[in-house]
């Protein structure tokens, strides 16, 4: 690509195996370490030799599967519908309940 008649270097070209201007990058570790509470849990590259983490994947509720975190109790959920309980009219006809359908059925 940087080459031009004969095999020179174009002007502008960059120098070097993978065409990185040579001086202004930051020194690569290909074996950086990745440390969560004192503990080695993998091997990344980068440009640091240690990352120490708070939170990594083997860890984190979100990738080990525990929904414990997630709590539902009924003070939440009666929030949500005292919130938004005046808006089933903007769902029309799917927006209505089970109780509402089951009250209609009642007048009957």
């Amino acid at each position: 690509r940087g080459l031009g008649a004969g095999g020179a270097l174009r002007r502008g070209a960059l120098a070097g195996p993978c065409g990185a201007k040579k001086g202004i990058h930051p020194e690569w570790h290909q074996e950086a370490k990745v440390i969560c509470n004192g503990e080695e849990v993998m091997t990344v590259s980068g440009t640091k030799a240690e990352y120490n983490v708070d939170i990594w994947s083997g860890n984190h509720p979100f990738y080990t599967g525990d929904g414990s975190n997630i709590i539902m109790d009924e003070g939440r959920i009666n929030k949500f519908k005292s919130r938004y309980e005046g808006l089933d009219w903007m769902m029309g006809d799917q927006g209505t309940s089970k109780d509402s359908k089951d009250s209609k059925d009642e007048g009957d």
